[in-house]
């Protein structure tokens, strides 16, 4: 990329990009639109490229535009982390701090983390992001630079570009109804499920594909009736009768109602790990962030006996 494009023509670009109309990006950037077209139209001609379809009705990218998007991010997320590090070395951490997340993280306690790292940063402005995509959509964000981070699990090899940091695993529990035929059960085999009614988690969800991979590992096939997009509704569905279903062990403690059991013979391992763009720098407030993150996730330390 030119020494000669402007950064701020790169934020202008990101805009239009994101909202993918010159009107919304202009009241975003608080600009006149003028400004942000001729911005734009100065970035193209320093590339030698046009980076947006435009008509009357609509904006859309070009392949150009389409790969230039993750360098500008980039190029901005760079300057910003030099804007907080000189900011933090003269009056502590400032900034925005966008965080994905699945609905459950595991033992480790995502609340606390936030409040601790709040306390100790008020001056960082932290952003919590659920998706309805589950963890691959959290991943496609870390890497567009929607997010900073995420925590989310991704069973297997990782997506390109993506860096993921191992913070826990934790044991998947089949919960039952009270009056199911396993209740009674306190371990089965993959064998044992495979006539069940399954209440499940849609594509994307890390669970779900921990789940899936152990059944197509043993050669078995099995019923997925109903989809959800939380375990509050998977648990009040099994309550209710209308299958069984796979939940991480924290979460399945607090459902003393719910009979759960373990699965022999299987790899029913479900990691969580913290996952940020390799190509993309963090900003101060990230780095301070996952640092707390990472401690929290080692637990506290004990002294040696």
């Amino acid at each position: 990329m030119s020494c000669a494009v402007e950064l701020r023509h790169l934020e202008y670009f990101v805009a239009v990009a994101e909202e993918l109309s010159f009107t919304r990006a202009s009241r975003r950037l608080h600009m006149v639109q003028s400004g942000v077209s001729s911005a734009i139209q100065a970035l193209e001609h320093e590339l030698d490229a046009v980076l947006f379809n435009r008509d009357r009705h609509r904006v859309a990218l070009t392949d150009a535009g389409r790969a230039l998007l993750p360098e500008a991010r980039a190029a901005l997320a760079a300057a910003q982390a030099a804007r907080d590090a000189v900011g933090e070395a003269r009056a502590g951490l400032r900034g925005t701090l966008t965080i994905g997340t699945m609905q459950s993280t595991g033992k480790l306690d995502l609340p606390a983390l936030l409040g601790a790292f709040y306390a100790a940063h008020p001056g960082v402005l932290v952003r919590l992001r659920l998706s309805s995509a589950g963890s691959v959509g959290l991943a496609g964000e870390v890497l567009s630079g929607d997010l900073n981070l995420a925590l989310l699990s991704l069973p297997g090899r990782p997506p390109a570009g993506l860096n993921l940091t191992p913070v826990g695993d934790e044991l998947l529990l089949l919960a039952c109804p009270p009056h199911h035929a396993l209740a009674r059960r306190q371990q089965a085999s993959l064998v044992q499920l495979a006539g069940e009614a399954f209440i499940d988690f849609t594509p994307g969800w890390g669970n779900r594909a921990v789940v899936d991979r152990a059944f197509a590992a043993a050669g078995l096939e099995r019923e997925v009736r109903f989809e959800v997009a939380d375990f509050v509704t998977a648990a009040s569905l099994v309550r209710n009768g209308l299958g069984v279903a796979f939940l991480p062990e924290s979460f399945a403690a607090g459902l003393p109602d719910l009979p759960t059991v373990r699965i022999a013979g299987a790899q029913l391992s479900w990691p969580v790990s913290v996952a940020t763009a390799a190509r993309r720098p963090l900003s101060a407030a990230g780095r301070a962030f996952l640092a707390e993150l990472m401690a929290a996730a080692r637990g506290p330390a004990h002294p040696a006996d």
